[in-house]
């Protein structure tokens, strides 16, 4: 799995936990549907670190607890 499809999979963690959709993450973090959709997308995946940070601060969550779990801890190296 890529690291923006583990952020993609965080954030709809954290969603349902929240009981969110995409577009009420959106609405909350101050980014355009548009933008929340363009990094939801599969084919697309257009992440920013600004753009995790905005909902991040929407979530009311530091991008500490945000990366603080064992799927990014494992990750493997992108550097071969």
């Amino acid at each position: 799995m890529s690291v923006k499809d583990i952020v993609v999979m965080r954030f709809k963690q954290l969603c349902g936990e929240r009981h969110l959709n995409i577009n009420g993450l959106a609405t909350l973090s101050g980014v355009t549907p548009s933008t929340a959709y363009s990094m939801m997308d599969s084919s697309r995946r257009d992440i920013s670190i600004v753009t995790i940070k905005k909902f991040c601060d929407g979530l009311d969550i530091t991008l500490g607890e945000f990366f603080s779990t064992p799927e990014f801890d494992n990750l493997e190296q992108e550097i071969k």
